[in-house]
């Protein structure tokens, strides 16, 4: 259903839970630090070059951007963390957004946590897997910038992955990806149909 996801298209950023679309239909996140490259995956996903703001600073996405696939169907772009240099009462507040809408918004099928393959399980990914994993809230990990490593670094990264993951009970799972050449969008796509329940 790979044009489904051509279809998307930018509705609202959102700064507060009450300036969200209404809590009903389907909505998959993506959250990941702010240098793992979610802007990047986000248009890939939807093989557009301009869709999410592509930014050569980290940590522009500040507000919680909805992007629309059909009237029932959502991606959030939540901020991202660990590494914008704003002031610390900007990523407190943040930070209160996004522990708000992964607790509180129950049209939330599953979170896609974007990772750099070369930094990955970082604290602040911990902390969200763990947070996830008592809600019991599916995580789809997305190992970015799989491009930057060799075959056999990577097949290393899988192993590593793999040996962190198992302490956990909920629906964490994981693959290799690259926003800059495609791979694994396939694998991807397959993922998010299953999630928004395209046939």
């Amino acid at each position: 259903m790979t044009g489904q996801y051509q279809k998307a298209y930018f509705l609202i950023s959102a700064a507060a839970m009450q300036q969200l679309p209404p809590d009903e239909g389907v909505e998959v996140a993506m959250v990941g630090r702010s240098n793992a490259g979610k802007s990047s995956v986000l248009n890939r996903i939807t093989q557009s070059k301009n869709l999410a703001r592509v930014s050569k600073t980290p940590g522009r996405t500040q507000l919680i951007n909805i992007f629309v696939l059909d009237p029932g169907r959502r991606i959030a772009d939540l901020p991202g963390y660990g590494y914008a240099r704003v002031p610390l009462a900007a990523k407190l507040k943040w930070q209160k957004t996004v522990d708000q809408y992964i607790s509180d918004r129950a049209c939330l099928k599953g979170l896609i946590l974007v990772m750099d393959i070369r930094h990955p399980f970082k604290e602040l990914d911990v902390k969200l897997l763990e947070y996830c994993d008592h809600r019991g809230l599916p995580v789809h990990i997305l190992l970015n910038k799989a491009d930057k490593l060799t075959n056999s670094q990577v097949a290393q990264t899988l192993r590593e992955t793999k040996a962190a993951l198992t302490g956990y009970r909920n629906s964490v799972t994981f693959q290799v990806f690259s926003a800059l050449k495609g791979r694994g969008l396939s694998e991807l796509h397959a993922l998010l149909d299953q999630w928004y329940g395209f046939k």
